[in-house]
């Protein structure tokens, strides 16, 4: 065989042997996906997970205008409600991780899958299924009765509890949820027992606490702040570790003896496996927020101050709330 031959025999051999590392660093060395580079190229749909009115809803408008300025792109509100917000959380859960379908999320996403588990069903989704991006508020709720009501006082609230057990009904978001655990985890402090009527979200539960319905509600104090100052509704105290600046007269349940604290925190969350430089553009968005004038401006005027938390610290806020929260379902236990 000549030289030239063997040469050749030898350098197709190095061609095979060499080729799959070749495609493995080439794949490597590939650029992200067109569509995370691009991000975003489209509109982007927010997931409110209960009715327009309430606490999420409320939030979700000026977090919506906040992500589409700074994105450049229209961020759109899809009010997907139901079992409590697990309908639309769920359907977040599943969305396909690209960066255009996103949630805004109260408290209640800690609850829903451990109150699942206690009711005996497969959960609606994990909560690993979700990535937190940021947290926006944490508001304490308030109890609010009417302001033709008989009672003036926290201490004359309980005292007529006590004296009529199961009386009293108070309205929720639906079972387990932001307006449910808080009344739960009070009336075992307190030692009194009421009758709960879960609604679809805080703005019908609210509205039949206005109609005569309900005697009372915790909620969000963006939801009732508004019927405080016109005469309608009265709060008797919050959940709070000190008093809210827009109800600076209430007291806390501290103040007045109850052990009990509860936030109403809301969130932004994308589905598990969205790619890093999608989230790292939410993100981004999500901080410069914060210097937009016209964002905190709406926070003002919802009564609500700003509590933000970047990915990584709401990341422990929320994991730490996941346990407290799964501790009180367990408490609370299977609702019918």
């Amino acid at each position: 065989m000549s030289f030239c031959r063997q040469f050749m025999l030898r350098l197709r051999r190095i061609r095979v042997w060499w080729s799959p590392l070749l495609m493995v660093a080439a794949a490597a060395s590939l650029p992200l996906p067109l569509a995370a580079q691009d991000f975003p190229s489209r509109p982007i749909t927010l997931i409110v997970p209960f009715p327009p009115g309430g606490v999420a809803d409320n939030v979700a408008r000026p977090v919506a205008q906040a992500l589409g300025k700074q994105l450049g792109q229209s961020v759109v509100i899809e009010n997907k409600q139901g079992a409590g917000g697990g309908i639309g959380m769920a359907y977040v859960a599943k969305a396909k991780a690209d960066g255009y379908t996103l949630l805004l999320a109260l408290s209640s996403i800690s609850v829903i899958p451990e109150a699942d588990r206690v009711l005996g069903r497969a959960p609606m989704f994990q909560l690993d299924q979700l990535l937190p991006v940021a947290r926006f508020t944490a508001d304490p709720v308030v109890l609010a009765v009417r302001a033709d009501s008989p009672w003036k006082s926290f201490a004359e609230f309980v005292a007529y509890a006590k004296a009529n057990p199961k009386k009293l009904n108070y309205g929720s978001s639906g079972n387990y949820g932001t307006m449910h655990v808080p009344m739960e985890m009070l009336t075992a402090s307190a030692g009194i027992s009421m009758t709960h009527v879960p609604f679809t979200g805080a703005a019908p539960a609210v509205t039949a606490l206005l109609g005569g319905t309900l005697d009372a509600v915790a909620s969000g104090p963006s939801t009732v702040v508004q019927h405080v100052k016109a005469g309608k509704l009265r709060v008797l105290a919050n959940w709070g570790g000190e008093r809210h600046p827009a109800l600076p007269e209430v007291p806390t349940l501290r103040e007045l003896g109850a052990a009990v604290e509860y936030a109403q925190w809301s969130g932004l969350f994308a589905p598990a496996g969205t790619p890093e430089p999608v989230l790292a553009a939410l993100r981004k968005a999500a901080r410069d927020a914060q210097d937009d004038p016209a964002f905190r401006q709406a926070f003002v005027t919802l009564q609500t101050p700003l509590a933000y938390l970047d990915a990584p610290a709401f990341r422990q806020y929320w994991d730490a709330d996941a346990r407290k929260m799964a501790e009180v379902v367990q408490r609370i236990g299977k609702v019918e």
